[in-house]
């Protein structure tokens, strides 16, 4: 591609307007860099996803078993859910997005994993709200209603604090986290990807209703800024007798 900026398409949302861009950074070597803006806010840069590969590489080495049922809540460019399909153990992959327009862009192929995600017949899309299927009694599957699952990893917010949307506020809470909960089968994995230091008040939320709760911080290079950075992955368990 020869040049250094391309918007390759624009959508309006409920939320605003949704982007998706390609540039190139000549300090940065000859690769594209890819982009998500939800107005004029940044969502995601394919150049800082190493935390979110570790969502899913931290919160599925945590499980026990095989042929595991997994849900990964927002898509944006696929890193993720893709992650989570480089492991074998996985069985069936749920990628629950609110945005039709970030799942077009993945069946159109307009962004570089859709055609990896595309291929896997152990991954599908679900259209909705993962906030509102986490609490209802349904729960993410329209096709098998009530199913439980071996794993929830959730990257939409950047942090249980700093919202997309303040409707997303009510999920962190002592009752919704049991709701989603109770999706998961007993040994279970919740994970959430967090772009700020880990949260005390939060932690203390998770570890009312699951065991093995830890905060992992994940650290990355930031070439803007010439350091290391810091994002945040949180994991916790359910067993027998949590989250009830």
């Amino acid at each position: 591609m020869g040049l250094l900026f391309e918007e390759i398409d624009c959508q309006p949302s409920r939320l605003g307007d949704i982007s998706l861009r390609r540039r190139r950074i000549p300090a940065l070597g000859d690769r594209d860099i890819y982009e998500v803006k939800l107005g004029d806010e940044f969502l995601m840069s394919s150049l800082f996803v190493e935390a979110e590969k570790e969502l899913s590489n931290l919160g599925l080495a945590a499980l026990d078993g095989d042929q595991w049922k997994v849900v990964v809540g927002g898509l944006g460019l696929g890193y993720t859910a893709v992650e989570a399909l480089h492991n074998d153990r996985v069985g069936e992959l749920l990628v629950v997005e609110a945005l039709d327009t970030v799942i077009h862009w993945h069946q159109q192929e307009k962004v570089p994993l859709g055609a990896e995600l595309n291929r896997d017949e152990r991954c599908r899309y679900v259209h909705g709200s993962f906030f509102d299927l986490a609490v209802s009694e349904a729960g993410f599957d329209p096709d098998h209603p009530g199913s439980q699952l071996d794993a929830i990893l959730l990257d939409i917010d950047h942090s249980p604090r700093a919202l997309l949307n303040d409707s997303n506020a009510s999920f962190y809470t002592h009752d919704s986290l049991q709701k989603m909960a109770s999706h998961l089968r007993t040994g279970g994995i919740f994970g959430l990807w967090s772009n700020e230091p880990p949260d005390k008040e939060f932690m203390g939320i998770l570890r009312a209703l699951f065991t093995d709760v830890e905060a992992q911080e994940i650290a990355f290079y930031n070439p803007f800024q010439n350091r290391e950075a810091y994002n945040t992955v949180y994991l916790a368990r359910k067993t027998a007798g949590s989250a009830h």
